[in-house]
């Protein structure tokens, strides 16, 4: 016998459960722009030769 799906209240409810209250979303008058003011350090470095890594089996 084949189990009844959950309702959308259901799954809301189970979502409250779940993950609680939502924030209070921020209002467009309270949002500032990102500014970056450092470059980023977190690139890859200089790979080695790309003729070596080209392996053919």
């Amino acid at each position: 016998m084949a189990e009844q799906p959950f309702t959308e209240d259901e799954y809301a409810f189970l979502r409250h459960i779940r993950f609680g209250e939502l924030p209070p979303a921020v209002r467009p008058d309270e949002r500032v722009a990102l500014t970056e003011t450092d470059p980023g350090r977190d690139g890859p470095e200089r790979a080695e030769d790309p003729i070596r890594w080209n392996v053919q089996g």
